[in-house]
């Protein structure tokens, strides 16, 4: 371990066991294992001025796969899912967390009626700024779309970037139910999640780091940990990040759900939809069950 001059239980001639007690107890406090999906902090996240920031940074990046995909998937994506779901004129879309409108312009270019949610507030104004520059008719609701509500009615609702995956098992009820709602007749979904091979691959881990993820969490002077937790039994991923700065110590909470096909069709079902077909992502790749991902098109029943 490391030790900072703020830190003085690791120093030399500092024997106040208070002191002590207090390090000892946000330690004790850093490595808690929560329940799965105890806490839930994607706001504080998303809507953070630095943070948010950053995050639009990620998905503005056309060569990584981040906060969004690169910008060749997205472009192959967007040409399987015109093909695939028939867009065109009259297609009216719904796209659940839709950031800086990377799918929605590009379906808006294919004539689809596309609206997009998005809990980022920096994130959507970019995304309404670029649809006023390019003359799009694109409707952004800066919301959390677990919240959404709207008299509109639409042909297809996708969901992109595992964006599923990062929600409870509660949630992920009530949002499915949602797009039942939503949908018209024989109406379809597609979003993409992670698979139990990607289980498989995520290790468990504890680290410490000066300014964690170079600056990501904060624009002053910061100390970072991550902890990295498995549970087995629910194929649950948390990724615990425990920001220390010299005003103040935030947790973000980074839940994720892996699934099996059987698992999340009996989620859809649940539901009411009918699972129609499962790919590897949502560019439309046959499935491939040691693939870390894959994807899945659901049929309003």
């Amino acid at each position: 371990m490391v030790y900072d001059s703020k830190f003085p239980v690791f120093q030399k001639n500092k024997q106040d066991p208070k002191v002590g007690s207090i390090m000892f107890e946000t330690l004790v406090s850093i490595n808690k294992r929560p329940k799965p999906f105890e806490y839930y902090t994607i706001k504080s996240l998303w809507n953070d001025e630095h943070t948010s920031e950053q995050m639009l940074k990620y998905h503005l990046n056309p060569e990584i796969d981040l906060s969004s995909r690169n910008t060749r998937f997205i472009d192959r994506s967007v040409e399987w899912i015109v093909s695939r779901f028939n867009v065109g004129q009259g297609i009216q879309i719904a796209d659940f967390g839709c950031g800086p409108g990377l799918y929605a312009s590009r379906l808006a270019q294919r004539h689809a009626s596309v609206t997009g949610i998005d809990i980022s507030k920096r994130s959507i104004r970019y995304a309404q700024n670029m649809a006023e520059k390019d003359g799009q008719e694109i409707q952004y609701v800066n919301q959390n779309y677990l919240e959404y509500e709207t008299e509109d009615r639409f042909d297809l609702i996708i969901m992109i970037m595992c964006d599923f995956c990062a929600l409870s098992p509660k949630q992920r009820k009530v949002l499915l139910f949602k797009f039942s709602e939503l949908l018209r007749p024989n109406g379809a979904v597609l979003l993409d999640v992670y698979s139990l091979e990607g289980f498989s691959e995520r290790e468990e881990q504890a680290v410490y780091e000066a300014d964690l993820l170079d600056g990501f969490w904060s624009p002053n002077k910061y100390y970072g940990f991550l902890n990295t937790i498995k549970y087995e039994e629910e194929k649950v991923v948390l990724d615990k990040y425990t920001i220390i700065e010299s005003a103040r110590m935030w947790t973000v909470y980074n839940w994720l759900q892996y699934f099996s096909p059987k698992s999340l069709k009996k989620e859809f079902e649940e539901a009411e939809f009918e699972v129609q077909s499962y790919y590897a992502n949502v560019a439309g790749a046959p499935f491939d069950e040691t693939a870390s991902e894959f994807a899945v098109v659901g049929i309003k029943a």
